[in-house]
């Protein structure tokens, strides 16, 4: 049977989120596959999942590629017409995780290009962390996540347009994928699934949101949502983010502002709260983007 569906996920140090979200998988799908890539976690945690999953596929890095350069490996190895993108900190319910809305989105148009799902965050309520997002602003990279934090109670139960997808859950068409490029490797961590948005959408393509599939999402359980590596890649990446996408003389403007007020700002937050380790980040990801080599 031809595969439909292939579903890549990057496991790094990470083998109970791992294995718990494939618990969640339903393999009784033929049309299904799912490709787990270990990006060099510190014990060999593929060959524990390869046994314990013996129906998955499972590839090792050597070295740790990052979020895009993972997903790239598992996108050569799928054979899937969609590959659908999930963190390995996500869950699929029978009830709610239906993959064949998300195939159907995609299948309505040739312009649509990528869909997601509802997101969900797996704790109290189960609060929306995403229902679409509204645009970047092009000086300041801020823009908002519509629904993060409300109790879903079907307000955004309507399929719409989205400018980005979001990288914890994303369908895109393997023909997409072939006109776009692969995702953008310079990021390592963050960013890197808008820039792909970006990509996807000047090749011509639409992202949709899609709420009748939602995916449970227990969020930042590589890196930790207040640690070194984090703020790193976030400054660092916000900045390249604008060096590849913002054109003259808005770049420049957000630089001023990225650089002479968020992050000074965050300088002196980390210091008051204590944390020098946050505080060396923060300048640790400025001058790393400010380097000749940053592309």
């Amino acid at each position: 049977m031809r595969v439909e569906v292939s579903i890549i996920t990057i496991n790094y140090n990470g083998l109970a989120d791992t294995c718990a979200l494939i618990d969640t998988i339903p393999f009784n799908d033929e049309s299904l596959e799912v490709i787990v890539v270990d990006n060099a976690s510190l014990n060999d945690e593929a060959s524990l999942i390869a046994q314990r999953y013996p129906q998955i596929k499972v590839i090792r890095s050597p070295k740790n590629l990052g979020f895009a350069g993972g997903n790239n490996l598992g996108i050569r190895a799928a054979h899937g017409k969609y590959l659908f993108f999930l963190n390995n900190d996500t869950l699929l319910r029978p009830q709610t995780s239906d993959l064949r809305p998300l195939i159907a989105r995609l299948e309505s148009s040739e312009k649509i290009g990528a869909v997601c799902p509802k997101i969900r965050f797996t704790w109290d309520d189960n609060p929306i962390q995403f229902a679409g997002y509204t645009p970047l602003s092009r000086i300041t990279m801020r823009n908002r996540s519509i629904g993060f934090g409300e109790a879903d109670q079907g307000q955004y139960d309507t399929a719409c347009p989205t400018p980005y997808t979001h990288g914890a859950a994303m369908m895109v068409k393997r023909e997409v994928i072939e006109k776009a490029g692969l995702m953008p490797e310079c990021y390592f961590l963050y960013y890197e699934e808008l820039d792909w948005s970006l990509m996807i959408r000047r090749a011509g393509y639409d992202i949709w949101y899609e709420p009748a599939t939602t995916v449970f999402h227990k969020e930042s359980q590589a890196t930790g949502q207040h640690s070194p590596l984090r703020t790193y890649y976030i400054t660092r990446n916000r900045l390249l983010f604008v060096h590849r996408n913002t054109p003259l003389p808005e770049r420049y403007l957000s630089y001023t502002y990225l650089i002479g007020l968020v992050a000074l700002k965050d300088i002196l937050k980390y210091t008051l709260q204590h944390r020098p380790d946050l505080a060396k980040a923060t300048v640790k990801g400025i001058c790393q983007f400010l380097k000749p080599t940053a592309s």
